[in-house]
């Protein structure tokens, strides 16, 4: 067990104990009594869900938890796996409110703003208001919803002002079972909103470490609903991918869609479409909304560790010192770091910030879904 923090200051606790009650009881240890207005918590699908779920509310009862399942976890040691993580946001300097969506294929957009509204609304009577107050929407969507990109711009649209930010649940690279944790409970198919408010600086951001090369690829079939593309530049998609990569012969994997990431363009800027998965007949799985007639280049990557030297210098001129940083890192990023025997240069500058947070099966940042990116909330001290 892990803990980082002080009385005034944000806490990170993180087990690797494989028993969900022994997990849990180091991170209530770590937590030492003290009084949160909330915390996140992200678990490796290895843990038993009813099982950490009865430990939580047995050690922890008081301690109002949202979170979701990982595909890996962001610790004291930087990238790590099978464990769970707690942030915790103590009562005083912060305040949580929260609002959970479910059954989303049946998510109506105009009922899920007017919700949104009021939970602005009641949280602003009940922090008041005045210069120096900061609010930040983190947000977290199952990852095989498929519903991230109407839920994204849905909930960014109906908070206004106030920033979105958060990332897609995962169980590894199992692509079977994630889940949202709220009010006690993991919940399939489901999202939730938790609106931070504090008068301490908050900075989000995304950063991709991808640019676009020159091989081209048009989707000239797709089925939008399921994110499945079967046909690029009018011959078999997985083939056709495949060959633009300049790899005919290497296995589609989650590795190689790590090194070789579709990237559009969309209102002026680039961002990664990530593959999923490669199928039988030939297809493929995107994580993100993919339809016919959407342009694609290869992605080739940028220096990524220069990148994020630059990213945290950023972070710091905008929150002064860092308290913590929650991150929420694609899990091909990850891949495609361990590929290029980068992983452990990455975790040390994750350590070196404080960064806490998971793996994801995609990112949310504004009123946009995206992949590939680190992505996250600083907070300042």
């Amino acid at each position: 067990m892990a803990t980082s923090g002080d009385d005034a200051r944000m806490i990170a606790c993180t087990s690797r104990a494989a028993d969900p009650q022994a997990a849990v009881a180091e991170l209530a240890e770590g937590l030492d009594g003290r009084k949160l207005a909330g915390a996140l918590l992200f678990c490796s699908n290895a843990y038993p869900r009813e099982a950490l779920q009865q430990a939580l509310a047995e050690r922890m009862p008081d301690v109002r938890l949202y979170g979701c399942t990982s595909a890996g976890e962001l610790t004291e040691q930087g990238y790590d796996t099978h464990s769970v993580v707690l942030i915790g946001f103590p009562e005083g300097p912060f305040s949580m409110a929260s609002l959970r969506f479910d059954d989303l294929d049946r998510f109506d957009p105009a009922a899920a703003q007017g919700a949104i509204r009021q939970l602005v609304a009641q949280s602003r009577r009940d922090n008041g208001a005045g210069e120096g107050l900061h609010q930040v929407a983190l947000f977290f969507v199952d990852g095989l919803s498929h519903r991230e990109e109407l839920l994204t711009m849905t909930a960014q649209h109906a908070l206004g002002d106030i920033q979105l930010i958060g990332g897609s649940s995962g169980d590894g690279l199992s692509f079977r079972d994630t889940a949202i944790f709220h009010e006690g409970a993991f919940h399939k198919d489901a999202a939730v909103i938790v609106l931070l408010t504090s008068r301490r600086p908050m900075h989000v951001f995304c950063k991709s470490f991808y640019r676009p090369g020159p091989a081209k690829m048009v989707i000239t079939e797709a089925d939008a609903e399921s994110r499945v593309v079967t046909e690029i530049n009018a011959a078999p998609a997985a083939e056709e991918y495949r060959r633009l990569a300049g790899s005919p012969l290497s296995e589609l994997n989650a590795q190689f869609f790590a090194a070789y990431p579709p990237i559009v363009r969309t209102g002026g800027q680039f961002h990664v479409r990530s593959i999923q998965t490669a199928n039988d007949d030939g297809s493929l799985t995107f994580y993100c909304a993919i339809d016919t007639g959407v342009v694609l280049s290869i992605g080739e990557p940028v220096d990524r560790l220069a990148e994020m030297e630059v990213l945290f210098d950023e972070i710091g001129r905008k929150v002064g010192e860092i308290d913590h940083v929650v991150g929420f890192d694609c899990v091909l990023n990850r891949l495609d770091a361990e590929d290029r025997q980068q992983a452990g240069a990455v975790s040390r500058m994750y350590v070196a910030n404080r960064v806490f947070g998971f793996n994801t099966y995609g990112e949310q940042f504004r009123a946009a879904h995206m992949n590939q990116t680190f992505t996250g909330l600083a907070v300042g001290r």
